[in-house]
Order: structure tokens, then sequence, then C-alpha cells
């Protein structure tokens, strides 16, 4: 089976790993839209717009089936969105939504972008807290520096005093400062990550050989030590332009 997966830059990674985990041997084509991150602050039609580009890319590569494994699209579109497309699409925060459910909303705390905060998808009681600066500092390779633990203690300090019991990382780059987050909690926290409830919940023909194609819209050297140190691999397809966003 052929998987499209996609996300504004290598947060997305931290999904394929996980797909790649609970589901191997099938053949995965993942895009990461590194010349338009972060997606976190942008308007809705900017959006939509990259998403469409994105997702015909993934038709013209003959998928079966797509996920967006990217928080502020996931919770910026709505079924009519999905079901303009030949192919089925799965978002990356439906299942975490469903998931919370059984537990009590003000035991539950969620970091996400800006965008994903104000959709309001998921339920009103839970604490929530906008961190817009983590996907720069994990696209640019700066988690061990002082700005990133200046930026956990601001973002992540209300919602310590609030005494939750679980966090969920409301974006997909979030995986990469798990450590962080849990020492600055004390490892007193659950961390509930959207990508491992995709993934566990998904259900998939067994097939027999996995393939994985890596395709990016910006090349850097902060991109290729991202690929090599969440997933273990060094081939980039190649650049990928799919969206003009000054020409849209």
């Amino acid at each position: 089976m052929k998987i499209g997966v996609f996300d504004s830059g290598v947060g997305g990674l931290n999904v394929l790993k996980e797909l790649v985990k609970y589901h191997p041997n099938h053949h995965y084509i993942y895009f990461g839209d590194t010349l338009n991150v972060p997606y976190g602050s942008r308007c809705k039609d900017e959006l939509l717009f990259l998403a469409d580009s994105i997702i015909q890319f993934l038709i013209n590569k003959k998928v079966d089936l797509i996920i967006i494994a990217c928080g502020t699209i996931s919770s910026n579109i709505d079924e009519k969105f999905k079901e303009k497309y030949k192919v089925p699409i799965l978002d990356i925060i439906s299942p975490t939504v469903d998931e919370i459910k059984k537990y009590k909303y003000n035991d539950v705390g969620l970091i996400a972008t800006t965008m994903t905060i104000k959709s309001n998808v998921f339920a009103d009681d839970i604490i929530t807290k906008e961190c817009p600066y983590f996907v720069p500092i994990i696209e640019n390779n700066q988690i061990n520096t002082p700005l990133c633990d200046a930026k956990i203690k601001e973002y992540l300090t209300p919602l310590k005093e609030q005494n939750i019991k679980k966090l969920v990382l409301g974006c997909t780059h979030y995986p990469l400062l798990e450590e962080k987050i849990l020492n600055f909690f004390n490892n007193n926290i659950e961390l509930i990550n959207m990508g491992t409830v995709l993934a566990q919940r998904l259900k998939l023909p067994i097939e027999s050989n996995q393939k994985i194609e890596l395709y990016f819209s910006k090349i850097t050297d902060d991109l290729i030590f991202n690929v090599k140190n969440i997933i273990g691999i060094n081939d980039i397809k190649q650049k990928v332009i799919v969206g003009d966003l000054e020409n849209a």
C-alpha cells in the first residue's frame, strides 16, 4: 500500500516513525514543506492552499491513502475539504480528540501552534498554551540551546502550576522536545503523542515490501541533520516546490 504523509517540515517525520513502527512494510511517501514552515501563524486561506498543493503532489505519486501529519492543517480543515479528493485522507488530530474523551479534561493540558489553539478543535475545558517558537527552534536545530530552555519555561510554567496529569503534544514537531518537557515536569506527566495514537488506531493490510521516499521544498544542513536524527535516513529524494504563496 502506498501511503502519503505530509507536514510543514520535519515534525511529521515523528508520525512517519510511528507508522513504520506499527505498520512496517508499506510504501511511504513523505513531503515536508520546509520552504513555508512554520504554518502555525498562517491564515486559513494560506493553509488550505498549501494543503491542496501538497495533496495534489501526493495524488500524482499514486498514493492510496494520505495522512495529514500537521496539527495546524488538521485543525483547520473539515470533512468537506477531505471529500474533494479521490483518495481517503486522515488527519492527525481527530484520533487524539477522541482518545482524550476518556480523561477528565481539567487534568489535561494542550500545547500547540497558534492556529491549532484558535481552532477550538479540542474540548473547551482543556488547559491550552500556544507555543509559537517551538517549531522554528526545532527546524533550526536549536533544541539544545538556552533559547529552547527559556521558551519551555515560559510556555509550560502556567500548565505546571495547574497540576495537569497529561499533556497533549498538539503539534507533530513537539515529540522532539519530549525529554526536555519531561524533565521540566520532573517526569510527573504523561505525554500524549498524536502520531502514536493515530498509528495504534489505524488499520492497514499486512504487506511485505517497505519503501520510504522523502521530499522537501527546501533542503538545508539543519534539515539533513534532523531527518537523520529522527528516522535515520540520509536519502532525501529531491527538492520539490508544490505551492507559490506569492502568486496564489
